[in-house]
Formats: C-alpha cells, sequence, structure tokens
C-alpha cells in the first residue's frame, strides 16, 4: 500500500482553489470608465463578481470604489455631470442599455448607505414601502408575511416584533441599519451593495452586521465597499483593491491579504499609504 504525506498547500494552490470555487459570474464588467465632467474617476475596469457570495472593494478614499459600486444600480445616473462608459452585466443582460427600466434595475439591485436612513415612518411601512410600490403584495396578509420575512433575515424581528407601527428612527443605530438591509430584502433583491455598512455603528453593531452579511450570502450576491481591511478578511471571499481609479488587482481574499501579486496592494495592506 502506498503511503503519502500530505502537501502543505502553497498560495498558488489556495488561489487556484479558490478561483474554482469563484463560482458563476452573476456582474460582469468590462472596460468600464466613468467621469465627472472632464475628470476621470475610474480607468477601464474589469471584473467579474461571483453570485451568492460576498467581494468587498478596498483602497485608500477617492480612489473609486464606492463610484464602481453605483454603477451597478446605474446610481451615477442621479449626477448630471456624470458620464459612464463600458459594459456592465447582471445574468448576460446590458444594465446599461437604452430604454431600461431603471426603477426594476434597482429593485432587482439594493443598496445599503454608509449612515442609515430609515425612512421617518413606522418599522411596518419601512419595510412594506418597496413592495407596495412594485405590487409585490395582493393582500394585507402577504405583506404582513413580506415584513416578518424581510424583519427575520435582517434578524431584526425579535427585537422589533412587538412596536412595528413605532417609528423606525426610534431604533438605534445599528438596529436602524439592520432595517435598512430588511428593506432592501423586501422587493426581493438578487444582489445587494453595501456603502461602508459599518462605519457609522459600535463594534458591537458592526459584529452583528457582519454576521448576517455572512448569513445573507446565501441568497443574495453581496459587494460591500469597506475602509476596515480586516472587515474585507472577515466578511468576504474575493476582494478588489482600487488605486486612483484602477483596479490593481481582485482575487480570493486570503490570497490578496498574503500574498498580493501587486506592489501597492502590498503596500497599503502593510499601511505603507492609504
Amino acid at each position: 500500500m502506498n503511503t503519502h504525506t500530505a502537501p502543505t498547500m502553497s498560495s498558488a494552490t489556495i488561489g487556484a482553489a479558490g478561483e474554482m470555487l469563484a463560482g458563476r459570474p452573476k456582474i460582469t464588467a468590462k472596460n468600464v470608465n466613468v467621469y465627472y465632467g472632464e475628470k476621470q474617476a475610474l480607468f477601464d475596469v474589469s471584473v467579474n463578481i461571483p453570485e451568492k457570495s460576498v467581494t468587498s472593494f478596498i483602497g485608500p478614499s477617492g480612489c473609486g470604489k464606492s463610484t464602481f459600486l453605483r454603477c451597478f444600480n446605474r446610481m451615477n445616473d442621479t449626477i448630471p455631470t456624470c458620464r459612464v462608459t463600458g459594459d456592465i452585466e447582471i445574468d448576460n443582460a446590458d444594465i446599461y442599455e437604452r430604454g431600461l427600466d431603471v426603477v426594476q434595475l434597482r429593485a432587482r439591485v439594493g443598496m445599503v448607505f454608509q449612515k442609515p436612513n430609515p425612512f421617518p415612518k413606522s418599522i411596518y411601512d419601512n419595510i412594506a414601502y418597496g413592495p407596495r410600490i412594485h405590487g409585490l403584495a395582493r393582500s394585507k396578509t402577504d405583506l404582513d408575511q413580506i415584513v416578518e420575512s424581510s424583519l427575520k433575515k435582517a434578524g431584526l424581528f425579535e427585537e422589533v416584533k412587538d412596536r412595528l407601527h413605532e417609528s423606525g428612527t426610534g431604533l438605534s443605530g445599528g438596529q436602524q441599519q439592520r432595517l435598512c438591509i430588511a428593506r432592501a430584502i423586501a422587493v426581493g433583491p438578487e444582489v445587494i451593495l453595501m456603502d461602508e455598512p459599518c462605519s457609522a455603528l459600535d463594534p458591537i453593531a458592526t459584529a452583528r452586521i457582519e454576521e448576517l452579511i455572512d448569513h445573507l450570502k446565501e441568497n443574495f450576491t453581496i459587494i460591500i465597499v469597506t475602509h476596515s481591511m480586516q472587515q474585507a478578511a472577515r466578511v468576504s471571499q474575493r476582494t478588489a483593491f482600487f488605486h486612483l481609479g484602477v483596479l490593481v488587482e481582485e482575487g480570493v481574499t486570503q490570497m490578496i491579504f498574503t500574498n498580493p501579486r501587486d506592489r501597492r496592494t502590498q503596500d497599503y495592506i502593510t499601511g505603507r499609504f492609504g
């Protein structure tokens, strides 16, 4: 009988395994450029975002990561001077196609912002708002079910079930952010964009959101912009590093943090700049 010593996994092996586990691309971006008037903010960015996983965008302030994130639900359309070129597809369909219903796109691609921004309405109405305007509930019973289900998925239902008709703005910061996540979930998105969702929260609330992100990736494709490299390392399977509007490198999170290919990534991760 042959006996073999178990090989140690080299970084190349980890990288290859990670590439195999990357999954089917949910979003494909090719040669994306973004301009604000004459100023170019993103340069020829190309990346695949795998489905049902967490991808982190990291990099110093002003490097283009939030600008790129906002391309996926066309939030940049709301800025008059902004122009986007290149191709972005979700499930092989061009989201910049002329005539595309942007309201429907934003139902498919939910967004959670840096600062919790619940509507000045009840907890119930915060969640029910989207399903109502999109006609997702045929009856009050349907709507009740969507509200309860969304709050449960956001890990908030047990904390608020006895005060659903109280204002959402009366919740703590961490609870408000989970309410905003529940509000995004309520319209049945496929992708959830998170723009520094924990930067206004304390460490305990941050840990709750990170735990939630880990749970949500079973059903949603999640892209998170974060200034915290520790957070990127904890929550994401893949990480993309941006610098001065350029996507420097993207890959399996463990590889980006332990064996980056580019010196600029190494310098950022080790704190030489940023």
